[in-house]
Parts: C-alpha cells; sequence; structure tokens
C-alpha cells in the first residue's frame, strides 16, 4: 500500500507531530510505502499567523505539482484543516482526515467569534468531502459526528518503547508542564498558581509558544526563583524530565487529546489537569487529579495536595488504561482496518 501523510509538523514535542511521526513508523514497519508532506520539506513562513495559511498554500501547490506528474497513492491521509487543501489536490483512492480537536472552536477562542464562524463554515465544507474523518477524542468524535460527518474514533497513542528507563530530576520537590506555551494550555493560570505555592516547589515549564506569553513567563520567571522557563527541548529530553518529576500538570482551557497525559501515565507520574473535554477522555477521577480552569489557587491547592500524598491506585488505574487503550500496537491496527475497509469499499 502506497500512503501519503501530510502534516504541518512530522518532528518535535507537538502531540500532533509525535502522533503523525508514530503513525507514519508503524505502517513502514508492516511495509507499507509512505510518503509525506509536512513544513520540514515544504516551504513555509515560520511566523505566528502565517505558518498554517503558508503550509496550506504551498502543501496545495505542491500535492497538485505531484498529481499533474501523475503520482497517486492508495491513501492520502492529512491531519487538521490546514492539511485538507493539499489532500484534496493530491491523486488517491481514499482520502482520509484526522482532526485532533474541534477545528471551529479553537479558532473562536483564539481569533474571536467571526474568526470562529468562518472556521465552521470551513470545517463542515471540507469534513463532508473526504472518505473518512478520524478523530482522536471522543469528544471531538461525538461533535463531527452532531453536524453529520462521516467520523471514526481512533485515539492518540504512545509507544511503550520510546519511554526512558530513568528520569532527570533537578529539585526535590519538582513539577513540570510540558506542552505548547500558549493561552489555551493555560499556561497563565499556572503563572498566577505560584502566588500560593512555597519557595521549595519548583516548577519547569518546557515548550515554546507566542512571544507574549513566553515574555509572560520570563517576567514571572524573575519574580519567582522556584519558576524555570526551559523553552523547547527534545522529545527525549522532555520524557527524561517528566520521568523525575514529582507531578504532571496540564491546566489547558481547550485540548484534543494531551499526549503528554498519556505518556504520564505510562511513566506512573502523578497528573494534574483541568476537567475538559479531550482530557476527560483520557483520564478521570479514578487515575487524576482534576480541577476547573481558570483557578490558580485550586491549581495550587492541587499540587500541595499532590506532593503531600499522591493516592497510589491512581497510578495504577492510569498506567493499566493507557497500556489497554492508548497504545500504538492497538492503535495502529485500527488505521489500517480502516484503510482497507475504504479501499475494499470502492472495488481496490
Amino acid at each position: 500500500m502506497k500512503i501519503l501523510m501530510i502534516s504541518p509538523r512530522v518532528s518535535g514535542i507537538g502531540g500532533v507531530a509525535q502522533h503523525v511521526s508514530s503513525l507514519m513508523g508503524r505502517l513502514r514497519g508492516v511495509g507499507f510505502d509512505v510518503d509525506y508532506i509536512s513544513t520540514e520539506n515544504t516551504v513555509h513562513i515560520p511566523v505566528k499567523g502565517l505558518y498554517n495559511p503558508s503550509f496550506s498554500f504551498s502543501s496545495f501547490w505542491k500535492g497538485l505539482y505531484r498529481r499533474v506528474l501523475g503520482v497517486e497513492y492508495d491513501v492520502v491521509h492529512a491531519h487538521n484543516i490546514p492539511s485538507w487543501f493539499c489532500l484534496k489536490a493530491s491523486r488517491g483512492r481514499v482520502k482520509v482526515l484526522t482532526q485532533h480537536g474541534v477545528y471551529s472552536q479553537q479558532i473562536s477562542f483564539l481569533h474571536g467569534g467571526f474568526f470562529g464562524y468562518i472556521g465552521g463554515r470551513l470545517e463542515k465544507y471540507a469534513l463532508k468531502r473526504v472518505d473518512a474523518v478520524t478523530c482522536i477524542s471522543k469528544s471531538v468524535y461525538e461533535y463531527y459526528r452532531g453536524i453529520g460527518v462521516n467520523a471514526f474514533y481512533i485515539p492518540n497513542a504512545i509507544d511503550f518503547n520510546d519511554l526512558p528507563s530513568d528520569g532527570v530530576r533537578f529539585y526535590d520537590r519538582q513539577v513540570v508542564f510540558i506542552g505548547r506555551v500558549s493561552l489555551e494550555k493555560g499556561v497563565d493560570t499556572l503563572l498566577k498558581s505560584l502566588e500560593y505555592l512555597g519557595r521549595d516547589v519548583h516548577v519547569l515549564i518546557i515548550g515554546s509558544g507566542t512571544r507574549d506569553m513566553e515574555s509572560l513567563i520570563n517576567s514571572h520567571a524573575n519574580r519567582h526563583p522556584n519558576l524555570h522557563f526551559l523553552g523547547y527541548k527534545p522529545r527525549s529530553e522532555c520524557l527524561k524530565i517528566l520521568a523525575g518529576s514529582d507531578v504532571l500538570v496540564l491546566p489547558s482551557r481547550f485540548e484534543g487529546m494531551p499526549t503528554v497525559l498519556l505518556e504520564a501515565m505510562a511513566l506512573k507520574i502523578p497528573i494534574i489537569a483541568t476537567r475538559i473535554p479531550g482530557v476527560l477522555d483520557v483520564v478521570d477521577d479514578s487515575c487524576a487529579i482534576l480541577i476547573q480552569p481558570d483557578n490558580p489557587k485550586a491549581l495550587a491547592e492541587a499540587i500541595n495536595n499532590c506532593l503531600s500524598g499522591y493516592p497510589e491506585g491512581y497510578i495504577s488505574n492510569a498506567y493499566e488504561r493507557v497500556k489497554m487503550e492508548f497504545n500504538w500496537d492497538v492503535v495502529s491496527e485500527k488505521y489500517v482496518k480502516l484503510y482497507m475497509d475504504l479501499l475494499h469499499g470502492k472495488g481496490f
């Protein structure tokens, strides 16, 4: 089977990039011929606000050029709406789009209601013009099924073979956030929670993001010696720091299905996260401490409680769940089955 994978990124610590790179590795491992189009091999503008639009534009022409040359794939599989234009331009017997979150909701939150409305119209148009839409979380799946999209639930996953055998610890009491440094991730809530934490609780923030948010973190770090902004780190280094930490915090306002939660579960690291869709598709009150978003005092209280004593049952419950439901050994087979079903349904 010849497959084209399209994604803004296929490398780095981002959840989408990890998902795509892992899926490509699994497909190649069973003998499929997998090509890809991403910003790693396509012209784009690496500037906030232009990154995805420039990739959409250039990848469309790249897909169209290959089509003119007669390049054809059995399956063209794109990830998120910015990749849809290249998906439509490419020649493929079957076309699949994976949504890692509800596009219109994310656009509305980041850019306002008008742009959210435009994003919603584009979303409906695009998703109804592919053979199948896969959703990495149940909440996203239910949303798209509700608006008449031919959606399938195939969750995010991790590869247990990628996990480190030991961790890296810098402080006696170490709390870590790993992810995109942005408003939807609730980093500002984490910064406000420092007012309620003792100086011996060291908070590590790993990731990159908007210039405004990075500046805000740096200004807080100047006032709080227990806040440490490490910036972008390779995924292998992130995992070692996660494995050496006392707790992972994820104070997000919006999520698709956060890979870092799955990694913490597999590494048996305590979790504090917000009670929102996406997060609740992964954990519940039996395997994590869940709080409401936008509540820095509650976040600080949860961190203090977690450091004082985290229920052992939470860790074992989380580990068993990620091993059984969110393991690439299981999830990759679901993608292959979907590809085969779609191809056979078209007579191939």
